[in-house]
């Protein structure tokens, strides 16, 4: 898959509007009431990328939880990032 141009890059964005570009990956920090709970989301998340064979970075901090997407293979951002953070915004929605 290959790297997205800044137009589809933008397009993209459109699609996940809690998202934000940094540099070269798209990026989301998501809020939970404890760590439990940021734990499971976690799980979650981890579940869907093994299944998509794309994983985000994660970092967790007590009840907040960052994911960065990027494609490290392609150098830049793919459709295979913009599917994976729909599919996490999906999962807290679900959670919800």
């Amino acid at each position: 898959m290959s790297a997205l141009d800044p137009t589809a890059i933008q397009r993209g964005l459109q699609s996940i509007p809690e998202w934000k570009l940094e540099q070269h990956e798209i990026v989301r920090t998501f809020a939970f009431s404890d760590f439990v709970s940021a734990v499971r989301f976690v799980n979650r998340v981890a579940e869907k990328a093994e299944a998509e064979g794309h994983h985000p970075d994660i970092d967790i901090r007590y009840n907040k939880v960052r994911l960065a997407l990027t494609s490290h293979d392609a150098k830049g951002l793919t459709e295979m990032d913009f599917n994976l953070a729909r599919s996490c915004d999906a999962t807290l929605k679900a959670d919800q």
